[in-house]
């Protein structure tokens, strides 16, 4: 067990870290574009952040969250997701006193006891984009494109965006009556943990994974049916923002969110493939969140990606990530003597950005070739007592064969690989 990883983490090995790093740097790259600025939380918080943000009756909350008690008695949990330590951090600093909106981002890692399975890990790594400070609709149809236009530019194909909207609290608390009447003669055939929401939040029993409650609510009234004019009215505009971005959409009424604090606006992105048709995205707007962890009334919306989840998705629709990382150049030496003018010729090649490496292992020229064809190296060149006196060396092309002559130094070299 020592030298196993915990079920259901991973390692994110060298040869497959280049994959990370690419999405990585277009999400930041996108994220410039829009405006967006990078915040980095805690990987733990106070528990009552996520019971009170999150929400008490969630899957997240009830069942999922490695929590514990630290040295000092205090209830500690590993976050679960990202909004509510962002929305912390908000109120923490003060940063609606800054100029509205304040826009962030995060690329973080994220704990959550579940089954693991394809694309789902007990330790994962999320994406997601918060605005604070404005409740325009025009904010949630830019916060929408933001992901669309990332899958775009990655390569993605079969995405569809599904929207919903969930109303207000006054919306929901008229909807939460007719759902209770509705399921009234349906509870003896719930879940017992969707017995237990019936009288706390009757709206996550929609949210249930329970093939047999999921029948259940097949027929349940539909909260869009049910919101008021105010809500109906933003979600019109909604549409008509995402209509002129040319973003095409469905309405899916069955959509809540799994979290307690989205209000009005929620959506998904699905992707279709051969095996599939899962979310890779989904958020909306949380307007009372903010005030409930005790800031103050702040409009927010946002949303969130798993990135294990994209990068599969990428792989089944056969969507190849070059890696750039590959050394440009193996400097091999023959001799104990001219290693040290290896490492001094692979100093300044660095020097000059070059992406150099050399023999560490005081290997034989014919192994040290064999070597640097495992790396994949485009270029190689040997150091012998006959190179370096005559300040001249064979730089050899290790895809077509050729060699070319060259002088032997730096600035001669990476001018001829480059």
């Amino acid at each position: 067990m020592l030298t196993k990883a915990p079920k259901g983490t991973m390692d994110i090995l060298p040869q497959n870290s280049y994959k990370w790093q690419y999405i990585e740097e277009e999400i930041r790259k996108i994220c410039k574009e829009f405006g967006v600025k990078e915040i980095r939380t805690p990987v733990f918080e106070h528990t009552e952040l996520f019971q009170r943000g999150v929400g008490d009756t969630t899957d997240v909350v009830e069942k999922e969250m490695y929590t514990f008690n630290d040295k000092g008695d205090r209830s500690i949990t590993l976050r679960p997701e990202g909004t509510a330590g962002a929305v912390r951090s908000f109120i923490e600093h003060g940063m609606f006193n800054d100029p509205q909106p304040t826009k962030m981002y995060y690329l973080i890692s994220c704990y959550r006891y579940e089954k693991p399975q394809a694309g789902r890990y007990r330790e994962f790594h999320q994406f997601g984009v918060e605005y604070f400070g404005t409740q325009s609709p025009a904010t949630d149809a830019e916060m929408i494109s933001l992901p669309w236009m990332l899958y775009k530019r990655l390569g993605l194909k079969n995405l569809t965006l599904n929207i919903n909207s969930i109303g207000c609290p006054k919306c929901r608390k008229e909807y939460n009556e007719k759902l209770r009447d509705y399921l009234k003669s349906r509870y003896d055939d719930l879940c017992e943990t969707c017995k237990n929401r019936y009288d706390r939040n009757p709206m996550r029993i929609l949210d249930c994974k329970s093939s047999v409650c999921k029948g259940i609510v097949k027929d349940a009234p539909l909260l869009i049916d049910c919101i008021c004019d105010e809500c109906k009215d933003h979600f019109e505009a909604v549409k008509k923002y995402l209509t002129c971005m040319d973003i095409p959409f469905s309405i899916d009424p069955l959509i809540v969110r799994g979290l307690d604090y989205y209000t009005k606006t929620v959506f998904e992105i699905t992707a279709k493939n051969e095996n599939s048709n899962g979310t890779i995205c989904g958020g909306g707007r949380y307007d009372g969140l903010v005030e409930e962890l005790g800031g103050g009334y702040v409009p927010a919306c946002g949303f969130a990606l798993g990135m294990e989840r994209l990068l599969l998705t990428m792989e089944e629709q056969g969507i190849e990530i070059e890696n750039k990382q590959k050394l440009q150049l193996y400097v091999g030496h023959i001799g104990d003597e001219n290693s040290f003018y290896a490492q001094k010729l692979v100093s300044e090649l660095r020097e000059l950005g070059i992406c150099v490496d050399r023999d560490h292992l005081g290997r034989s020229v014919k192994a040290q070739m064999k070597y640097a064809n495992k790396l994949g190296v485009k270029y190689s060149l040997i150091l012998g007592d006959d190179e370096i006196a005559q300040k001249r060396a064979k730089l050899k092309n290790m895809d077509e064969g050729i060699e070319t002559e060259i002088e032997l130094s730096a600035k001669t070299i990476a001018e001829n690989i480059i």
